[in-house]
């Protein structure tokens, strides 16, 4: 029998397929079953659990199975169902300028910095990028200094993310009127266009420039070496258990580098003391390396 119908042999209500609670169709026990598989943290989960839950629900019922277990056992005997279910586990939840007092001191000190030491170009990593809103914000700062401060060196900026989906949402720089609530009006008017009859906000194309949008797992190697900047906000450090977050947090320590600064989530800490990182004041989640 094919593997969607396996757990399924006869129609049942949506509800018989969860738990006796038609509300609750996946307890925090079998949620943090699920999580497990994936090394993911449950301590990152919990208030992101109930969106992520449904749509778990979803592909639960589109391959007919009745409960966690069945469902466990499909991600056992393929990988394809494995592959949809870790993306369907990931979290996107991220809006232009989050953390307002980081990117004030990304335009006053970090890039000055940068600037400073005549680099033929910057090598940007954002690691875990979502649909694009910390790297467009990014370049926005990027625009402002380059009418301020005139020349400025080569830029590249590598953005990735496991989530196919997410990459594609980037791409197209289309964003809800919600993800831009910290962007001020002179922004909004110059680096966005309304879409007509509809609340959403397409991207400046030249702020697509100099970006590459690539497929990739924070697990894996880094899609690079010697970056300059490595944003690594609300990601690994929040969703991962502590194994996992240590093993790819020294991977992505390693692509930094000499001088390069690496951002984390205001709400996020290292996972080790990494005693060639410096905390760089006033911001508690801005650290630089130090040289070789």
């Amino acid at each position: 029998m094919p593997y969607k119908l396996r757990a399924c042999s006869e129609k049942k209500s949506l509800a018989q397929f969860f738990c006796k609670d038609k509300n609750e169709y996946m307890d925090d026990h079998q949620f943090r079953q699920l999580l497990n598989r994936f090394g993911f943290s449950w301590s990152g989960y919990r208030k992101v659990r109930k969106g992520v839950k449904k749509r778990i629900k979803r592909h639960m019922n589109d391959l007919g199975c009745q409960n966690i277990s069945a469902y466990l056992m499909e991600l056992d005997e393929s990988d394809e169902v494995r592959k949809k279910c870790e993306l369907l586990l990931t979290v996107s939840i991220s809006r232009f300028f989050r953390d307002r007092e980081f990117w004030q001191s990304l335009e006053k000190k970090i890039l000055p910095d940068l600037i400073n030491k005549n680099l033929e170009k910057i090598n940007v990593w954002s690691a875990g990028c979502a649909c694009g809103d910390e790297v467009y914000s990014f370049k926005i700062v990027w625009d402002c200094l380059k009418n301020s401060v005139g020349h400025l060196p080569k830029l590249e900026v590598i953005a990735t993310d496991m989530n196919p989906d997410y990459l594609d949402i980037a791409r197209a720089g289309i964003y809800s009127s919600s993800s831009l609530k910290e962007v001020t009006k002179e922004f909004q008017t110059t680096y966005f266009k309304k879409k007509k009859g509809k609340n959403l906000f397409e991207i400046n194309a030249l702020l697509k420039k100099d970006v590459i949008w690539k497929i990739h797992h924070l697990l894996s190697d880094p899609p690079g070496s010697k970056f300059d900047i490595i944003f690594l906000r609300n990601n690994v450090l929040t969703y991962y258990e502590d194994l996992l977050k240590k093993k790819a947090f020294r991977k992505i320590l390693d692509s930094l580098a000499p001088f390069g600064f690496l951002i984390i989530g205001s709400h996020e800490s290292l996972p080790f003391e990494a005693r060639e990182l410096t905390e760089i004041a006033p911001s508690p989640f801005v650290f630089r390396k130090r040289a070789e």
